[in-house]
């Protein structure tokens, strides 16, 4: 199995070679050559396995070059019971991502996955726990030494921090927008103490952290002086990594391979539902992909439309779902790289210019880059938007209902949800995160703080840690090349 750019200018690599970085030389993101298949007799094979075997099974497929059983024992270190222990009251933690029937109705059915079991109670352990044992496993091999630098919103900076700490030859410089996360959020990240954590709050938003991980990226000179990585979603080995939940989704869903499902993903970086698109051009039965979004409705917009436009800084807004607060969606390249059937010049083209003018139109018509907006149905996406008052309310209504209480961000995924549910094919959620990290608006929804797991009782009263940045790439660089030890 080889890689290739979106962009189309970047030599073909193999799986460990593209793991510690993150963008191609060229300044695209990796995709295979070529998708993997999976047959119904696969399927039929995987319905019985745990979720470790499961993801050797799916992973095996795109890291062709990793042996085997060092492939296998990396997955049943990562996905076991203790490190997943955070399940709520009445799941089972064993089952890794557990899912849950809420409600039928007219036919259809609506459950929610739950991935937010892991040490930092996101979705984004689910991947980031592999890959800090990816990363060991592969430094270690060749006696190297990485520092990982990267952007969050909210919960792929504490997912990964988690992943990382205290790794042998790994240190961590993640930004994240000053005072624009949860409080759950930014204590689970600056407490941390350990010596190789390094938090830097940056004055602005998070798009503007995420154009500064791009800009280091793509100085090829200082990254490769200072070996950096990166954690993003940009990464592949992230983005794969998460595909193996859509399999357990319909696998748990189903009970045979002529059932289609379909899933609703709360979206802001299209990282989540950018695995659901690779796991749907393997061979996985999905129906349809609903992208949920909140206010910032970029992916919204698009897959309505047919336009892709980003907001600037000042137009991104601060919302209750804050890890969804994204007006450039950094992983939308590998799917429209895909819906121009692979033609990366017309790639390059049009992601230089959402550089110079913001954005893109494939709608067809007078001034449009082109009209590929038409095939957009043969991938199974739809969308829908969700604003404070609908998170509210789908809060209050799910706790009423069935007594189960849901964070802000999967509230939106299962507003929009609700929206496409059709008879006769299962609507599956993702969870993203436990409730207790959005307390402000749990208490708002339901009059009452969220329940937390043991050991996160008083989080936001320990000391913390972090640096204040302007969004200024030369100031971050040189605080990154003043401690890494090189």
């Amino acid at each position: 199995m080889h890689y290739v750019s979106t962009r189309g200018h970047a030599a073909a690599q193999n799986f460990s070679e593209i793991l510690l970085g993150g963008l191609a030389p060229d300044g695209g993101l990796y995709l295979p050559e070529k998708y993997p298949q999976v047959t119904g007799a696969e399927l039929d094979q995987w319905r019985g396995l745990s979720y470790a075997d499961l993801a050797f099974e799916v992973l095996k497929k795109f890291a062709t070059d990793v042996p085997a059983a060092d492939l296998k024992a990396l997955a049943h270190k990562t996905y076991s019971a203790e490190v997943y222990r955070n399940a709520r009251a009445g799941e089972d933690a064993g089952q890794i991502t557990p899912l849950r029937l809420l409600e039928e109705k007219d036919g259809g059915k609506l459950l929610l996955q739950g991935l937010s079991n892991g040490p930092t109670l996101a979705f984004k352990d689910m991947a980031m726990q592999l890959l800090g044992n990816l990363f060991e496993y592969t430094l270690a091999k060749n006696d190297a030494k990485l520092n990982i630098f990267g952007a969050t919103s909210g919960d792929t900076g504490s997912a990964a921090e988690y992943a990382m700490r205290g790794k042998k030859g790994i240190r961590v410089f993640m930004l994240s927008p000053h005072k624009k996360m949860s409080a759950f959020q930014t204590a689970q990240m600056f407490s941390l103490q350990d010596p190789n954590i390094f938090n830097i709050a940056v004055e602005g938003v998070f798009d503007d952290c995420q154009d500064m991980v791009k800009a280091v990226s793509n100085d090829h000179a200082f990254k490769a002086s200072q070996k950096i990585g990166t954690v993003n979603s940009i990464n592949w080995a992230r983005v794969v990594a998460q595909v193996v939940y859509y399999f357990r989704g319909y696998l748990s869903a189903t009970t045979s391979n002529d059932q289609k499902v379909s899933f609703t993903v709360p979206s802001g970086n299209f990282g989540n539902i950018c695995a659901g698109h690779i796991a749907r051009m393997m061979g996985l039965p999905i129906d349809k992909l609903v992208a949920a979004t909140n206010e910032n409705d970029v992916l919204d917009e698009f897959f309505r439309t047919g336009i892709y436009r980003v907001r600037k800084s000042a137009e991104t807004y601060h919302t209750s779902s804050p890890s969804m607060d994204i007006s450039k969606a950094s992983n939308f390249e590998r799917f429209i790289h895909d819906l121009l059937d692979g033609d990366s010049e017309r790639v390059r083209a049009l992601f230089h210019k959402v550089e110079t003018a913001g954005g893109f139109s494939l709608a067809g018509g007078p001034g449009s880059d082109g009209d590929e907006f038409a095939k957009i149905g043969r991938f199974g996406f739809q969308s829908g938007k969700s604003t404070h008052q609908d998170r509210l309310a789908t809060i209050r209504d799910i706790e009423q209902r069935y007594g189960v209480t849901i964070d802000t961000h999967t509230a939106d995924g299962v507003k929009v949800a609700r929206e496409y549910m059709v008879p006769g094919v299962p609507m599956i959620v993702l969870e993203t995160a436990l409730p207790a990290k959005f307390n402000e608006t749990i208490r708002e929804a339901l009059g009452r703080d969220a329940e937390r797991p043991a050991g996160f009782e008083n989080i936001e009263a320990l000391p913390q840690r972090f640096e204040v940045m302007a969004a200024d790439v030369a100031q971050v660089k040189a605080f990154i090349a003043s401690h890494t030890g090189l």
